[in-house]
């Protein structure tokens, strides 16, 4: 089930909120492990068993760590539930990955299994893999009640597209939370902004992308247009499912982390990693790049420790070579900034932010790339090297048609209209808020009836 349809905003939203606000204290975290549940066996009836399992593991793993802390097989206990959190994950995601590249690098036939994706496996397997880590290093204490770390593993507004929730950020909500018209009000808000930014534009900036996709005829324009049009979706799409995910969230009484600062305005690569997806970076940080002696080490073992984690991060976005290309991209670009340009980045600030947005822009159309050689081509084709015509009468006319959706999705990508938004009197705020939240979400209504062009760019995630 997706948030952005209707069947979600106008039965299941609202028949959970009914049977959470008015059920006992006692019987919220049920309600809403019935429900997440639920959310997941609408989209996956059969890998809904897949969270039990790993809600089981985690579970009893945890408890026997801490009841025999400080002892050699509480290290095991560890290993075993990291096996078999990455086993699943291994399974699921890359089996026929791996099958297809031994295939091709030894000229084997293993016929693969094509098993198909569970939806956001990669978020959860994440989420419960730090939880069963911090119980180790006696960061967190283990969760005595299963339905409680049941519900922590399967709540449904991070379940699929994220922010990586940790079970040390919401330990405490787990267990008492609690929530009041005010902080609704907010989270209703921030639900219906982040849903306006995928229906309203991500899925505008995606019609584009699918017209590339779909043209005879390419041009340079053409392909300039994609990769920015990407750029905008791929931001949008995520950020506005990040924004759900913290509005649902503030609903029921969690605060979620936040998981996207403007990340289109850094002055590095560097700055932009710090911006983008902060939950998978900080993830990244404190349990892989830290635990392989990040920076406090020869320089030798920090360059193997970038590589490894951008290789890891490329990797976990999807189980194709150019999701690997592209986490190593990011990080020798990252050394490289580190090592040599940052100084140079600091004292020039429109270069700065042109060279930040051209390598974005190349490297998601590296990742949204079905193949190496489309990647290539569409590259290419960006740069002028293809042997493309500049532009012709269709490319201009997309041009043209799309001029202002891309302003408004550049403007957008700032803060510039929450800070204009700030600025007007109190009372003006106090009335146009309710109205602008109605106004959108009767538009993201008229198009979710009316359109068909929905895409969901987290089922290889």
């Amino acid at each position: 089930m997706l948030f952005s349809s209707v069947p979600f905003l106008y039965l299941y939203v609202p028949l959970v909120l009914l049977l959470y606000f008015v059920a006992p204290k006692t019987l919220k975290n049920p309600i809403l492990l019935v429900a997440s549940l639920f959310f997941y066996y609408y989209g996956e009836p059969v890998y809904v068993s897949l969270l039990l399992i790993s809600s089981l593991s985690d579970y009893l793993h945890s408890l026997y760590i801490e009841a025999h802390r400080g002892e050699r097989t509480a290290k095991w206990a560890l290993i075993s539930s990291i096996s078999v959190n990455l086993g699943l994950l291994g399974f699921f995601k890359y089996a026929d990955f791996v099958i297809a590249t031994l295939n091709g690098l030894f000229s084997l036939k293993i016929p693969l299994l094509h098993v198909p994706l569970p939806i956001g496996i990669s978020f959860f397997t994440f989420q419960t893999m730090s939880y069963t880590i911090d119980v180790y290093r006696g960061e967190v204490k283990a969760e005595k009640n299963l339905i409680t770390m049941a519900t922590f593993v399967s709540l449904f507004p991070q379940l699929v597209a994220g922010p990586i929730v940790r079970y040390s950020d919401i330990a405490r909500e787990l267990s008492d939370r609690s929530t009041d018209l005010t902080r609704a009000a907010l989270g209703a808000r921030r639900f219906v902004f982040g849903l306006a930014k995928k229906i309203l534009l991500a899925n505008a900036f995606g019609e584009l992308g699918a017209l590339y996709r779909a043209a005879e005829q390419k041009t340079v324009l053409f392909a300039l247009l994609y990769g920015l049009s990407f750029t905008l979706q791929i931001y949008f799409d995520f950020s506005g499912y990040s924004d759900m995910a913290i509005g649902l969230g503030q609903l029921f009484g969690f605060t979620f982390p936040e998981n996207f600062n403007y990340p289109y305005l850094s002055r590095s690569l560097t700055e932009f990693w710090r911006r983008w997806h902060m939950t998978l970076g900080g993830w990244f940080r404190d349990y892989v790049y830290f635990p392989l002696g990040g920076s406090r080490t020869d320089r030798w073992r920090w360059i193997r420790n970038i590589l490894v984690v951008w290789m890891l991060t490329g990797l976990w976005h999807g189980a194709a070579w150019n999701f690997v290309l592209w986490g190593l991209f990011f990080g020798v670009m990252l050394l490289v900034e580190k090592l040599w340009l940052m100084p140079f980045l600091q004292k020039h600030r429109l270069f700065s932010h042109l060279y930040v947005m051209t390598a974005v822009v190349l490297s998601f159309v590296l990742f949204n790339a079905a193949t190496l050689s489309e990647a290539a081509f569409d590259i290419a084709a960006m740069l002028g090297l293809a042997g493309l015509p500049l532009a012709d009468a269709a490319s201009l006319y997309y041009a043209g048609s799309y001029a202002v959706l891309m302003l408004i999705g550049a403007v957008g990508a700032t803060p510039l209209p929450k800070q204009l938004a700030a600025r007007l009197p109190e009372k003006v705020q106090t009335v146009a808020e309710p109205l602008v939240v109605a106004l959108l979400l009767l538009l993201i209504t008229a198009w979710l009836v009316d359109g068909s062009f929905n895409p969901f760019l987290y089922f290889r995630f």
